[in-house]
């Protein structure tokens, strides 16, 4: 609605300074042979032309700064626009000695010129300057701030913002990922997701309706916890699905979309988005030893209760084996029984292999009594016969 609306503009201005622009023309021009009106109309349309290639070359620049203003940091703005607002006033204040100045005939035509020109690149200066070193500018207003020394000398990258889908709302363990700090910067949630949220809790389904007002509960127990740092988007994006909204607000802003959705997770990979799958992130901590999986370990000491045995990984995991406390010392194979996860580490429990000894033990008995078979064959067939 806002593009059309500024194309109009510009459009009724260019045709409305060609409607009275026919009275600035040059007196050679306009005669009486020459049909005003006429004239008037062509000048008319031509500037209607004029406006409305003008209004197309400002949609675009406007959109471009719209989605540079998305993605910049908020100190990154702020310092430009101070920035631009200085380069202006140093442009005027320099600029009004010339204007103050009598000229006359076509070098009048001077002072305007000098403005724009004076204006766009003092302006353009002073944004440029900003951007380099604003940053250093801010620090005055917060000089004890550590995190904002590192930003601004470059060491310390700012987080980006996180973009959560319903998915990961509705799981519910994005609770804990913001309670142990996994996830850093702004929490946003846009207005697309809310309205599906709504529409689950409205639902004639149950579990649709019990999914839509947990995930309702989620966010507001996360406002009433963080605060600010939870961020309503009301952008109001056009797209086919609450998806194709959000995949358009990371690329806008920037940010990182937390899903637990894989569909949606490749579609951002491929658009080359910020993505981060909860279910990859929960295979990646997820303990490298499952029950079941056989290790070969050595017991090293005794453990807690009067029968057990510790050993330990590779990467200094303790393992915890039953019935080892007369083992110790010895390297057995341990069949993983389970693991669990503390504040303090991972600790991993398991049991002998008895298969495997009692396989080895009835083998080693089994040779045995055969050899013990094979010596007395041998014995009888070398005891001397009697000739009585």
């Amino acid at each position: 609605m806002v593009d059309p609306l500024i194309l109009l503009l510009f459009i009724l201005s260019g045709s409305a300074a060609g409607w009275m622009g026919i009275h600035l023309l040059p007196i050679g021009v306009v005669n009486e042979t020459t049909d005003a009106e006429q004239l008037r109309l062509i000048l008319t349309a031509s500037g209607g032309g004029i406006g409305l290639i003008a209004g197309l070359v400002f949609k675009r620049l406007r959109i471009s700064l719209m989605q540079q203003v998305r993605t910049m940091p908020t100190d990154l703005l702020v310092s430009r626009a101070l920035g631009l607002i200085l380069g202006l006033l140093v442009a005027n204040l320099l600029l009004l000695p010339v204007l103050l100045l009598p000229f006359s005939g076509g070098v009048a035509l001077v002072k305007p010129l000098l403005a724009v020109v004076s204006n766009v690149f003092f302006g353009i200066l002073g944004s440029n300057l900003a951007e380099v070193h604003g940053r250093t500018l801010l620090r005055l207003f917060n000089p004890a701030s550590t995190e904002a020394l590192l930003v601004a000398d470059g060491v310390l990258t700012p987080a980006t913002a996180k973009i959560l889908d319903t998915s990961v709302i509705i799981d519910g363990r994005i609770r804990g990922m913001l309670a142990c700090g996994l996830l850093e910067g702004q929490v946003i949630v846009a207005e697309s997701v809310i309205d599906e949220m709504q529409q689950l809790s409205d639902s004639t389904n149950i579990e649709k309706r019990a999914k839509g007002r947990r995930g309702l509960k989620l966010l507001r127990d996360l406002r009433e916890t963080y605060g600010r740092r939870l961020v309503i988007n009301s952008t109001r994006y056009d797209g086919k699905g609450t998806d194709d909204r959000l995949l358009q607000l990371a690329g806008d802003t920037g940010g990182t979309l937390v899903t637990a959705d894989f569909n949606l997770a490749q579609v951002a990979q491929v658009k080359s988005l910020k993505v981060m799958n909860l279910s990859e992130l929960v295979i990646a901590l997820r303990p490298e030893v499952q029950p079941g999986d056989e290790l070969n370990l050595k017991i090293v000491r005794e453990g807690k209760e009067s029968s057990q045995g510790v050993g330990y990984l590779e990467d200094g995991t303790m393992v915890v084996i039953n019935d080892a406390r007369e083992l110790i010392g010895q390297r057995r194979p341990v069949v993983v029984t389970g693991a669990l996860q503390t504040p303090t580490g991972r600790m991993v429990f398991g049991r002998l292999e008895t298969n495997k000894d009692s396989k080895t033990t009835s083998k080693g008995k089994s040779q045995g009594k055969t050899e013990a078979k094979t010596k007395t064959d041998q014995t009888t067939t070398q005891r001397p016969i009697d000739p009585r």
